[in-house]
């Protein structure tokens, strides 16, 4: 199944034409986009992912094996 999303705020505009346009097939659906913007308060936040900082010092130097 293909599924053709209209944003809402194009929806009165788009979705009777594209409804007509794919009319004959049946692998294509029309849907109006209903989701609100801003998210779910009531799910969590992901935690914040931030680069960890170079450690400090100088690393020993090592030859590689013969």
């Amino acid at each position: 199944m293909i599924y053709c999303v209209v944003p809402q705020a194009l929806a009165d505009e788009l979705y009777d034409k594209l409804v007509e346009y794919y009319r004959d097939d049946p692998h294509v659906e029309v849907i109006v986009d209903r989701r609100k913007q801003g998210g779910d308060p009531a799910r969590p936040k992901p935690p914040d992912r931030r680069r960890r900082r170079r450690a400090y010092g100088s690393f020993p130097r090592i030859e590689p094996p013969a």
